[in-house]
């Protein structure tokens, strides 16, 4: 069936055309002709007031999106109110709602064609809900108005309600993950950035590394094992693993041992929370009878997304001479790198 394309000369597009070809300008609600309902992120228009107990709706735009219909774009210019707030039941509470209501008598019979906020007042319950407008009607909440009962303080106005939308790949600001995302769609829940991969929704973040400098060696050194570094002398790091599971850990440092012909020193760390791993061959560098100035970074994977990871560093000294001049590990570096997956 040919349609009418926006915008062609002498071609006329009547209210619903225009309507569905403004969708494609707003997010998907995940349905072929659909959109996403809202307001514009940090737009503080269509903002529910109370002064006293006259209800007030700023001034401000929205896109309100309805089956079939494509969205009605919506601006008021100034202020309006939608009434006044009913009086406070004596014993309970109760839960009103203001939303934005769009009339087109062509879709409800109305005999009406225009956009308006409403105040619905619910109804008073020792467990009040927010009232649902009724019949056929093309809307989109603003604010819930708390009231408590006579005498039990003052209602108060919640925008928690009052949906956001943006333009097809735009970062959505919401509390409540969007519903029947794409791959590759972003929202932003408040504290992290979340991407959908096709399956789950991931949190996006900068991956920024941790590191720890040694600040010290200690007075003398334990010989035989594989001892923690105090956090004074050089504190571990700790991390949160990443979606991946995934983290690289590098350690380096100046190990030295003359002590004998034979004489090690290592440097190493340990980790603990997620990965349960000590010092070993595989995670550090060594010296023998000599020194060594050097660096080792490994990979470990299979960690378990946003749990705790601590790493710390390690020394191992055969046997030990004079700290600094003999028997040194020293000026030392760990730095624990989350990797993206």
């Amino acid at each position: 069936m040919p349609v009418d394309p926006w915008a062609i000369d002498s071609l006329t597009l009547s209210g619903l055309e225009t309507r569905l070809i403004g969708a494609a300008d707003v997010m998907a609600d995940g349905t072929a002709l659909g959109s996403r309902s809202g307001v514009r992120p940090g737009d503080p228009g269509l903002t529910v007031s109370l002064a006293g107990s006259t209800i007030n709706v700023s001034a401000g735009v929205a896109v309100v999106a309805y089956s079939g219909q494509g969205v009605y774009r919506v601006a008021f210019p100034s202020s309006v109110s939608p009434g006044t707030l009913t009086a406070a039941h004596a014993t309970l509470s109760r839960i009103d709602l203001v939303y934005l209501r769009v009339w087109d008598n062509a879709v409800d019979a109305s005999g009406l064609n225009k956009g308006d906020p409403v105040y619905l007042a619910g109804t008073p319950s020792s467990t009040p809900v927010a009232p649902t407008p009724a019949g056929t009607q093309i809307y989109m909440p603003l604010a819930t108005i708390n009231v408590p009962p006579s005498g039990g303080g003052s209602a108060s106005v919640s925008t928690a309600v009052r949906p956001v939308t943006v333009a097809p790949g735009g970062i959505l600001p919401t509390a409540t993950a969007p519903s029947s995302p794409y791959t590759g769609q972003y929202y932003d829940d408040g504290s992290t950035l979340k991407r959908w991969n096709g399956s789950a929704w991931r949190t996006v973040s900068a991956l920024l590394p941790s590191f720890s400098d040694q600040v010290s060696m200690p007075a003398s050194f334990t010989t035989g094992a594989f001892t923690d570094f105090t956090s004074g002398n050089w504190p571990p790091v700790t991390i949160t693993v990443p979606q991946s599971g995934m983290v690289e850990i590098t350690i380096g440092a100046a190990v030295a041992n003359t002590n004998t012909s034979s004489s090690t020193a290592w440097c190493a760390w340990r980790a603990s929370g997620a990965l349960t791993e000590g010092g070993s061959e595989k995670t550090g560098v060594s010296t023998i009878g000599a020194r060594t100035y050097a660096s080792r970074a490994v990979i470990r994977s299979g960690l378990t997304p946003g749990a705790s990871l601590t790493v710390t560093p390690q020394y191992n000294v055969s046997s030990s001479g004079t700290v600094g001049s003999v028997t040194r590990v020293s000026d030392g570096q760990l730095i624990v790198k989350p990797l993206p997956g």
